[in-house]
């Protein structure tokens, strides 16, 4: 993706607009035949467009946004990952849904998603866009772990770096985002949507470290990114030295 032609983007996109920076954009509906009616209306969700500098650049479904089609084409989407830890710092896992249409199954970070093109979920500059996938992360802690945002306040998310990353789930569908890394220290009650979330586990790190061991275990893609380059560093540092790690300003590209 071009960010010579959007760095001077001021306004929202327009889909015309949109259509002349991916004239080639896939928008058939076909991909979403046979998967469950729930997913299928959430791939309605309408995604922050980003260059590769995440600045916004317009919006898309997210259908649209995780379709292998599009993502070839380079379209991006900012994302986010909730990392919740409770007090024996122990990491609450969660293993996606059958009825997931991306990635379904497989073992991830306590949440994964995206803001949304609303207006507390956006940002054009990075402390805007930080205050915005806070926002959103308490929104779907709720809707995929039944955690209220009582138990998980805006203040205490610490945002520590970006990473941009492109990965396939299957031949049709994947992800290619600006990742947002939250981490969140609190006791919460767990009631999982079983549309999203078919079952969580806390972990210590040793015991995620014997869990990438087992061969019928499968994890996201960013998930095992995030383990194999920071995680376990940043773990260590949970109660003691993790500012140092803080309000990371550069992307970190691992793609």
């Amino acid at each position: 993706m071009s960010t010579s032609t959007t760095a001077t983007t001021t306004g929202p996109i327009t889909a015309d607009a949109m259509l002349r920076l991916f004239p080639d954009i896939d928008t058939s509906g076909a991909a979403l035949e046979g998967h469950d009616e729930e997913q299928i209306r959430l791939m309605d969700e309408v995604c922050i467009v980003t260059d590769e500098n995440d600045l916004p650049i317009g919006t898309a479904s997210k259908k649209l946004c995780h379709l292998m089609t599009n993502i070839n084409k380079g379209l991006l989407h900012r994302a986010f990952s909730v990392f919740l830890f409770n007090d024996k710092n122990e990491l609450l896992l969660q293993q996606r849904a059958t009825e997931k249409i991306t990635f379904p199954d497989m073992w991830t970070n306590t949440c994964c998603s995206h803001p949304l093109h609303v207006s507390n979920e956006t940002g054009s500059n990075l402390p805007d866009a930080v205050a915005g996938v806070k926002n959103a992360a308490q929104r779907k802690l709720d809707h995929e772990l039944g955690i209220k945002k009582e138990q998980v306040p805006l203040e205490d998310f610490r945002f520590l770096t970006r990473i941009h990353y492109k990965a396939p789930s299957d031949g049709q569908w994947g992800e290619h985002e600006i990742d947002y890394i939250l981490f969140i220290k609190a006791n919460v009650d767990v009631a999982p949507n079983e549309n999203e979330v078919q079952a969580t586990q806390y972990v210590s790190a040793e015991q995620l470290k014997k869990m990438f061991e087992d061969p019928s275990l499968k994890f996201t893609p960013w998930f095992k990114l995030i383990c194999n380059s920071m995680l376990f560093d940043w773990w260590k540092h949970l109660d003691s030295g993790l500012d140092q790690y803080l309000n990371e300003p550069e992307i970190r590209r691992m793609l």
